[in-house]
């Protein structure tokens, strides 16, 4: 059932089952991520055969079709969001750029699981770095959904649904894992806590100088300065699509300081985070 925002008076189409059971799956007019945490599920995805084991995540939207017809010591947790719930104008605000032909901001990281192609089956893998973070972050999801501690709590879900697409969109597009590969992920899991080369070092089994090598072949850049650009990417959809405040996106990031924090995005983007907010925003009424 769709929820109702006690804050700012209003609802919000989104909605956290605790024990998904499949039954009425996939849901109308809304994207589904399930996580699968213990058992296994058979049947068929979009009439082909398919067998899920936990860990896994299922992305499917409307137009899937899934029938399950066995399950086995099954344990999974669903949220499911409609396309509305991506927008970073409100829902009144949106309609009335559309009816004038602007296009309204939206999420986009992480859509791509929900399309279906030779890479994307709808069952990303989840790796065992990748767990505890996804299992985390979707208690999170759920806790906001049931308690809606403050008026923020829309953000924070905002926050961690961006986060738990992005990482499911990384991983899904890394087939046998490089040194690089390791690191990446454990980067895109791990970037919200402190960080050191020595620890992206122990884990690629590499010292510092092989890795920074592999890194600046690959990606153009040292690991330290990926995982800074990382955590202003993530930074900035942060600015774009909440009304987090900046400490509480310095510290959702990785910095210790927002004032530090203040000081890279500026360095990087050339303009302070406030004006970057301000100017994707108003993009949304001149596109």
């Amino acid at each position: 059932m769709p929820q109702f925002d006690r804050y700012k008076n209003r609802t919000l189409n989104i909605e956290f089952l605790v024990n998904e059971d499949f039954n009425h799956y996939p849901y109308k007019e809304r994207y589904t991520l399930t996580f699968i945490t213990y058992g296994s599920i058979a049947g068929s995805l979009n009439e082909r055969p398919i067998t899920i084991e936990a860990p896994a995540v299922l992305c499917l939207s409307d137009a899937d079709s899934l029938q399950v017809t066995e399950r086995n010591k099954l344990s999974a947790q669903s949220f499911c969001f409609h396309l509305d719930f991506l927008s970073s104008m409100p829902l009144t605000e949106a309609l009335e750029a559309r009816k004038y032909g602007s296009s309204d901001l939206r999420i986009e990281r992480g859509l791509s699981l929900f399309r279906r192609d030779n890479r994307h089956t709808g069952v990303p893998y989840v790796t065992e770095k990748a767990f505890p973070q996804l299992f985390e972050w979707f208690f999170v999801l759920g806790t906001e959904v049931s308690a809606q501690s403050d008026a923020l709590w829309a953000c924070r879900i905002k926050r961690y649904l961006i986060q738990i697409l992005g990482l499911l969109e990384d991983i899904s597009q890394q087939e046998e894992q490089s040194p690089v590969d390791m690191v990446l992920e454990y980067i895109h899991t791990k970037y919200p806590d402190k960080i050191t080369l020595e620890d992206l070092s122990c884990c690629a089994h590499l010292n510092r100088v092989s890795l920074n090598k592999l890194f600046q072949d690959r990606c153009g850049c040292t690991a330290m300065n990926y995982l800074l650009s990382y955590r202003l990417k993530v930074a900035g959809e942060l600015l774009t699509h909440t009304n987090m405040k900046l400490n509480e996106i310095a510290r959702s990031t990785g910095f210790e300081y927002d004032t530090y924090f203040i000081k890279q995005f500026t360095a990087k983007k050339g303009i302070s985070p406030t004006e970057f907010r301000l100017r994707t925003r108003k993009l949304a009424a001149t596109v």
